[in-house]
C-alpha cells in the first residue's frame, strides 16, 4: 500500500468558508414542498439531460436541503416522487437504457467546513469514536465530469453506462471503447484477489469520465476557427463527447477517466475504501492519485482546506472533496437513506471569484426589442476558461447590486457555468472611489436604430419599439432556427450576424428566397487562417445548412408561429393558436375578442397577436413564406375525432406502461383537451400512473375524479370523456 505523503500533491494551507446561504420561506409547508419538488425536478432535467444547468450548485442544494427539512418536520407530506426520495438523474431516449447492477447513489451535500465538521462529529458518534480509536476516513477529490458505471465480465470489458437516474443509465459502450485510459482488459495482479476464477458472471466499476484542462483548450480552439460554438466548461465538454452518436467524434475529444466505486465488493476480498483503491490501480484502471487516508477527522478537515487553495493546479477541473468512512464493514453499519450513503459526504467549494475592472456597461438588444445592459470587463480565468463580460439583466439588478462603470468587481461563474457579477469591491479605497463615480442609467434611445425607449407599467425592462431596428433581426433570425422553432441547425449568432452585416439576410423570409448553398458558402467567417486569407463557411457546411433550410419548410403552423417572434408568443402558445385557427390567414382575420376567447390565451396575448399582423411588412414576409413553399397552416390527423375533448382539463402523472405522458398528452390535445402540469380545482381529470405522487395527493384532496390507465386507453380510442 502507498504511503499517505507521497499520494497527496496539496501541503498545509488554510482554506476558505462560504457564507451560509438564507432559508426560502413559504406559505404553508405542503405548497412549498410542491414548489420545491419542481423546482429541482425542472434543475435536474437543465442539468443531467441538457447539459445546461441553470441553478448553481449552491442553489440547488439550498433548495434540497429546504425540501428535506419541511419533509423531516412533516413526514406526511413525503411523496415517492420526491427528490429526496431517489438519485437525481435523467436517461436520454436516443441511447439504449441499461439497468446498473446496484442502485448508483447521490451524495449528500456540505456546502461549508462546519457542516462537514458536523457530519464528521455525527459520524465518529455513531461508530463510537475515542481519542484511542478514532474513525478513519478516505478522502477522494470530487471530479466535475458524468459517472459512469463500467461492466467487466471475466475480466473483459463488455459495457459502459452513464449514472443516468442511478437505476436506469444510458448504453454509451462505444463511446467509451475510445477512451484510452479504460482498460480493455484487467491486469492479473487485480485478478489474483478475486474469488474464483476471474470474475465468475460480471463486476460493475463506477467513476467519472472527465475532460483534461488542456484538452477542453484544444477543443475549444478548434471550434472556435471552425465557427461552432464553444464547450463553457470541461464538464460540458465532457458530457456532450461522451453522449455522441458517432464515436469517432467522442475519440477525437480526449476523454479520460478516474474510477473510484463499485457495485459490489464482496469478490474482491478487500475490506477498506483505501485499499479497494489500491485494488483498482493494480486492475490497471485510472485512480487518482491524490486520494489519501485521514486517520481521524482533523485530518479530513486540513485536507479539504488544502485542496480548496490548490485546485488550480490540476490539470482537470474539481468542485470539491469526496469523504467517505474508511471501512467496509463500517459503511455497511452505517447505511443508507433513501437517496445517499449515511457513510459518506460531499464537501462543496465555493464558487471561484476573481477581481477583475468593469470598463463599460454595454446594451444588448433582443428579438423582442428589450435593452439588456451587459458588463464588460477585464479578462479573467474562472472555472477553467476566461471569461470578459456578463448579463446585468435590468436596471433594477444594477441598482440592487450598486455597479459602476470604472469599479473593480467580482466575477464567478454560477455553477461553474454563467459569468455573473457578483458585486463591487468596496474595502479600503475601493469604496470610496466607488462612491465617487455616478451611478449607471439606462439609455432614453436604442443604440442600436435610435428611436425611443420605453419601459411599460408594471414591466422592468426597457424596450426599443421599432420593427425596423437591425438588432432585432439578428435576434430574430437566430430565434428563427432555434430548436423549438424551426430547428436549423447551423445557423448561430455569429454566422447570422454576419449575413446580416454583408446584407444577405434582413427578415426570416430572406432564408428562403434569397440564400442559397453558393451564397452561403461565400459568407465570410471574420477569421483567417495561418496563410492570412479569409475563412469561409464553405461548400460543405453550406450544403448542410440549406438541406436543413429546406426541410424547414414542414415543420408546420405551430413552430412558424412561435419562430415569427410574436412577443408573448412561446411554443405552448403557437400550438394552442395553430390547432384552434388552423390556418395563418384565419389567425389573421381574427379579432382580439376571438382569439381571447380560446382557452389558455389571454387578452394581453391576444393583444400581442393582432397588433403583430396589422404591420404591413410583418404581412409582406408572411406572404413571401407562402410563396416560398413554407407550411403555414396545421394538419388536423384525419383519424381523431375533432375537438370531442373540448373544455376538458386533463393532468398525467406517475409512471405509465403503456404509453409516453408525452404522446398520451399529444393525444388528448389532438382531441381538443388541455393538458396541464397541475392539479386545480378547474382539473377535469387526473391520469395517474405507477409511483404517483403530490399530484396524485392534490386530486384526492380536491375531489377531482383520478382513472388509471385503462380508462386513458378507452378515451383515447372513442375521444370520449369518462362518465364520473
Amino acid at each position: 500500500m502507498a504511503d499517505n505523503a507521497q499520494m497527496s500533491l496539496f501541503g498545509d494551507f488554510p482554506g476558505e468558508e462560504p457564507e451560509p446561504v438564507a432559508q426560502n420561506a413559504a406559505t404553508t409547508p405542503a405548497l412549498r414542498a410542491i414548489e420545491l419538488r419542481g423546482i429541482l425536478d425542472h434543475a435536474a432535467y437543465q442539468y443531467y439531460a441538457l447539459d445546461a444547468p441553470e441553478l448553481t450548485d449552491a442553489e440547488f442544494d439550498r433548495y434540497l436541503q429546504e425540501l428535506l427539512a419541511i419533509e423531516a418536520e412533516h413526514p406526511e407530506l413525503v411523496t415517492p416522487d420526491s427528490y429526496t426520495q431517489r438519485v437525481g438523474g435523467y436517461v436520454s431516449e436516443q441511447f439504449e437504457p441499461v439497468t446498473h447492477a446496484q442502485r448508483m447513489y447521490s451524495m449528500d451535500d456540505a456546502m461549508g467546513l462546519d457542516e462537514l465538521d458536523e457530519w464528521l462529529a455525527r459520524t465518529d458518534e455513531a461508530l463510537g469514536a475515542t481519542a484511542d480509536r478514532p474513525v478513519a476516513y478516505t478522502c477522494e477529490l470530487k471530479i466535475d465530469g458524468l459517472g459512469v458505471a463500467l461492466t467487466y465480465r471475466d475480466g473483459q470489458f463488455v459495457r459502459a453506462a452513464t449514472r443516468g437516474d442511478g437505476t436506469t443509465g444510458e448504453n454509451v459502450t462505444a463511446n467509451v471503447r475510445t477512451v484510452r485510459d479504460v482498460p480493455r482488459s484487467l491486469a492479473p495482479a487485480g485478478l489474483r484477489l478475486v474469488e474464483g476464477q476471474g470474475f465468475g458472471q460480471s463486476i460493475e466499476v463506477r467513476g467519472e469520465v472527465y475532460m483534461p484542462k488542456r484538452s477542453f483548450v484544444r477543443l475549444n480552439d478548434e471550434r472556435d476557427s471552425a465557427g461552432q460554438p464553444v464547450f463553457a466548461n470541461p464538464r460540458n465538454a465532457a458530457a456532450g463527447s461522451l453522449r455522441q452518436k458517432d464515436s469517432r467524434i467522442t475519440a477525437h475529444r480526449d476523454l479520460a477517466t478516474f474510477i473510484y466505486a463499485v457495485a459490489d465488493e464482496g469478490p474482491i476480498g478487500v475490506t477498506s475504501q483505501w485499499e479497494f483503491l489500491q485494488w483498482l490501480r493494480d486492475c490497471g484502471f485510472s485512480v487518482n492519485h491524490n486520494a489519501r487516508r485521514c486517520t481521524n477527522a482533523r485530518e479530513v478537515h486540513e485536507f479539504c482546506e488544502q485542496a480548496l487553495a490548490h485546485r488550480d493546479e490540476l490539470d482537470y477541473d474539481i468542485d470539491g472533496v469526496v469523504v467517505k468512512v474508511d471501512s467496509f464493514a463500517s459503511q455497511d453499519a452505517l447505511g443508507f437513506t433513501a437517496r445517499a450513503p449515511r457513510w459518506a459526504i460531499a464537501y462543496k467549494f465555493p464558487p471561484e471569484e476573481k477581481r477583475t475592472v468593469l470598463r463599460e456597461i454595454r446594451i444588448q438588444v433582443g428579438r423582442t426589442g428589450v435593452l439588456t445592459p451587459v458588463a464588460e470587463f477585464d479578462p479573467v480565468v474562472v472555472a477553467g476558461s476566461t471569461i470578459a463580460r456578463a448579463t446585468l439583466h435590468n436596471i433594477d439588478e444594477i441598482r440592487r447590486k450598486d455597479v459602476r462603470e470604472g469599479d473593480t468587481i467580482v466575477v464567478h461563474k454560477a455553477g461553474d457555468v454563467i459569468p455573473e457579477v457578483v458585486g463591487p469591491v468596496l474595502e479600503g479605497d475601493f469604496a470610496a472611489k466607488h462612491a465617487a463615480r455616478p451611478e449607471w442609467s439606462m439609455p432614453t434611445l436604442c443604440p442600436s436604430c435610435g428611436s425611443p425607449v420605453v419601459r411599460e407599467e408594471g414591466e422592468v425592462a426597457y424596450r426599443c419599439v421599432s420593427i425596423d431596428c437591425p438588432a432585432q433581426a439578428s435576434e430574430r433570425l437566430i430565434h428563427w432556427g432555434s430548436r423549438n422553432a424551426m430547428d436549423i441547425d447551423g445557423l448561430g449568432e455569429e454566422l447570422v450576424g454576419r449575413m446580416v452585416e454583408q446584407g444577405i439576410l434582413s427578415d426570416v423570409a430572406d432564408y428562403y428566397d434569397r440564400l442559397d448553398e453558393e451564397r452561403l458558402a461565400s459568407v465570410s467567417t471574420g477569421r483567417i487562417n495561418k496563410a492570412g486569407d479569409d475563412i469561409v463557411v464553405g461548400k460543405v457546411v453550406a450544403k448542410k445548412i440549406m438541406a436543413q433550410v429546406e426541410e424547414s419548410k414542414g415543420r408546420g403552423l405551430a413552430r412558424v408561429l412561435f419562430g415569427l417572434g410574436i412577443r408573448h408568443v412561446g411554443a405552448n402558445v403557437g400550438e394552442v393558436l395553430a390547432r384552434r385557427f388552423g390556418s395563418i390567414q384565419a389567425l389573421a382575420a381574427a379579432s382580439a375578442e376571438e382569439i381571447a376567447q380560446v382557452e389558455g390565451i389571454g387578452p394581453k396575448i391576444a393583444q400581442t397577436v393582432v397588433e403583430f399582423f396589422q404591420v404591413r411588412d410583418n404581412l409582406a414576409v408572411i406572404e413571401r413564406l407562402r410563396a416560398a413553399g413554407v407550411v403555414l397552416e396545421e394538419e388536423e390527423p384525419a383519424d381523431v375525432t375533432p375537438q370531442s375533448l373540448a373544455g376538458l382539463t386533463f393532468v398525467l402523472t406517475g409512471t405509465l406502461e403503456n404509453f409516453k405522458r408525452k404522446e398520451a398528452g399529444d393525444a388528448l390535445k389532438a382531441f381538443g383537451a388541455k393538458v396541464s402540469g397541475s392539479v386545480s380545482k378547474k382539473t377535469s381529470f387526473v391520469i395517474a400512473g405507477a409511483a404517483a405522487g403530490s399530484k396524485l395527493a392534490k386530486a384526492q384532496e380536491l375531489g377531482v375524479p383520478v382513472l388509471d390507465e385503462v380508462a386513458l386507453a378507452r378515451i383515447l380510442e372513442t375521444g370520449e370523456p369518462p362518465e364520473v
